[in-house]
């Protein structure tokens, strides 16, 4: 069976690997999403997030941190959560959907870059990076 499906979706864990959840691409609203399940809170991404993070990790040649934060708090320049939410990013702005859960993209999204191939990751308990494969 196909995995990242609602029937089969990813297994993962947070960057420092203290805390599970799921993950699979649906279509809502006409849009390729990526839904992230984390206990009982549903987080929406634009499934366009991979191939544009992964460009922009070829383009940047390095580590770079995660940076994760709710979307009420700001995030540090320079990291995967700043770019996932920046005007300059190829979206214009924020990759994650859902009006008041759009933030935690550095937290949620390597992950899965690293299950696809697409990323290394650190996993360290704080200030975790990832660098395109």
């Amino acid at each position: 069976m196909e995995k990242g499906t609602k029937e089969n979706p990813w297994q993962l864990k947070t960057p420092p690997l203290t805390s599970e959840y799921q993950m699979y691409r649906d279509v809502k609203d006409g849009k390729d999403v990526i839904v992230c399940t984390v206990g009982t809170t549903v987080l929406l991404y634009d499934a366009r997030c991979l191939n544009d993070l992964h460009e922009m990790l070829k383009t940047h040649g390095d580590w770079m941190e995660l940076g994760s934060a709710d979307e009420q708090k700001p995030a540090k320049e320079g990291t995967v959560e700043a770019w996932g939410r920046s005007a300059g990013n190829p979206v214009g702005g924020w990759y994650g959907l859902k009006k008041g859960l759009r933030g935690r993209f550095g937290m949620y999204i390597p992950p899965l870059m690293e299950e696809l191939g697409l990323a290394e990751l650190e996993h360290n308990a704080k200030n975790n990076r990832m660098r395109a494969k």
